[in-house]
C-alpha cells in the first residue's frame, strides 16, 4: 500500500478506537506509519481524511446490510416480507458495528465546528439513501430514479437512524425487524380501512 491507503486504514482504526473529535493527526500518522505532510498532500486536511475514513467504514457496513450478498434475498421487492428480510439483515450487523454507529452519532451532533466534514457527509447521506432504496426495491442503485431515492430512500434512512439509537441505547428492548414489519402492516391496514 502507498501512503494514501496507509493513511486511510490508519484513520479508520483511530476512528473506531478514539472517535472523530479525539483523533489527532499525530494519532493517524503513528497508526499508519506515514508522516504529517502526507495527510495534507493526499487529503487536504485531517478532517477530510477522517471523513473519507468514516465513509469507507459506512460503505463497508452498508455492504454487509444487503441480504442479497449471500443469495439470501428470497422475498419480492417492495413486499412486507422483503421489508422484514432486509431489516433482519441490517439488525444482524449491529453487534459487530457498534463502534461505527457510535461514531455516526458523534458526527451527527457536531455543528459548524466541522463544516468541511458536514459537506462531505451530506453527499454520503445521499449515497446511503440510494443504497437503502436499492435493497428494499430490488432496483440497482444506478437505475434508481431521483424520486425513489428522495422518498423511499429517506424513509428507510430515517427508520435506520431511529433503530440504531434504540439498539445503541438498550439492545434488549430495541425494536426487532418483526416488530417493525408488524407495525407497518397494521398502519397500512388501518389507513386502507380508515
Amino acid at each position: 500500500m502507498g501512503h494514501r491507503e496507509d493513511l486511510l486504514e490508519g484513520a479508520k482504526r483511530c476512528l473506531l478506537e478514539k472517535g472523530f473529535l479525539r483523533t489527532t493527526a499525530r494519532d493517524v500518522v503513528r497508526e499508519s506509519g506515514t508522516n504529517l505532510a502526507s495527510i495534507g498532500y493526499h487529503y487536504g486536511s485531517k478532517d477530510a481524511l477522517l471523513v473519507r475514513a468514516y465513509i469507507s467504514l459506512i460503505e463497508g457496513l452498508g455492504e454487509r446490510f444487503d441480504p442479497g450478498l449471500d443469495g439470501e434475498v428470497t422475498e419480492p421487492p417492495r413486499s412486507l416480507e422483503r421489508f422484514q428480510e432486509v431489516w433482519t439483515g441490517i439488525l444482524r450487523t449491529v453487534p459487530e458495528s457498534r463502534a461505527i454507529w457510535l461514531l455516526s452519532f458523534e458526527l451527527m451532533f457536531q455543528d459548524e465546528r466541522l463544516e468541511e466534514a458536514r459537506t462531505l457527509l451530506a453527499e454520503a447521506q445521499r449515497q446511503g439513501r440510494a443504497g437503502l432504496a436499492a435493497m428494499f426495491t430490488g432496483i440497482p442503485e444506478a437505475d434508481l430514479d431521483e424520486e425513489t431515492v428522495e422518498t423511499e430512500g429517506r424513509l428507510y434512512q430515517t427508520l435506520l437512524n431511529g433503530l440504531m439509537v434504540q439498539w445503541l441505547f438498550d439492545p434488549d428492548s430495541a425494536t426487532t425487524a418483526e416488530q417493525l414489519t408488524e407495525g407497518l402492516r397494521r398502519t397500512v391496514r388501518e389507513t386502507a380501512l380508515g
